[in-house]
């Protein structure tokens, strides 16, 4: 079965150890969408151990804290679906109120024409975000 989380890292890698990487997306309208990816190939939380789910939830806190401060966003959505990819990995992304979804999830159809959010050098003000993050 081909993966696409583990063909490739699928967008910029901001942190990677041996067990999860830390990517942002190039989701248009979505600046500052991240995925933290488990690289085993693994469905669900509760088919990793104990130290390795803990290892994983630490990094999905503090992606969404790094998000949090370099986007300045209205709410933050984690999501692990994988529905279409069945492999594990969790969303960070950050919304606002004047995004083309919101309050809708932004699988859902877009309700406005989004407001851009991009920053310049976002994928170095993100690293440095995590590398801050206790």
């Amino acid at each position: 079965m081909y993966c696409e989380l583990c063909s490739s890292p699928a967008g910029n890698i901001l942190f990677e150890d041996d067990r999860l990487r830390v990517v942002l997306v190039d989701e248009p309208g979505y600046p500052g969408f991240c995925r933290v990816i488990w690289k085993a190939h693994v469905k669900e939380m509760s088919d990793l151990a104990a130290a390795d789910r803990q290892h994983l939830f630490d990094w999905l806190l503090r992606t969404e804290v790094a998000v949090r401060q370099v986007m300045k966003p209205d709410k933050i959505n984690l999501a692990s679906l994988g529905n279409m990819v069945p492999h594990l990995h969790w969303h960070v992304i950050p919304r606002f109120q004047n995004d083309a979804h919101f309050p809708s999830p932004i699988w859902a159809g877009a309700r406005r024409s989004g407001a851009d959010h991009g920053q310049p050098d976002l994928a170095h003000k993100l690293i440095a975000a995590l590398n801050a993050v206790p």
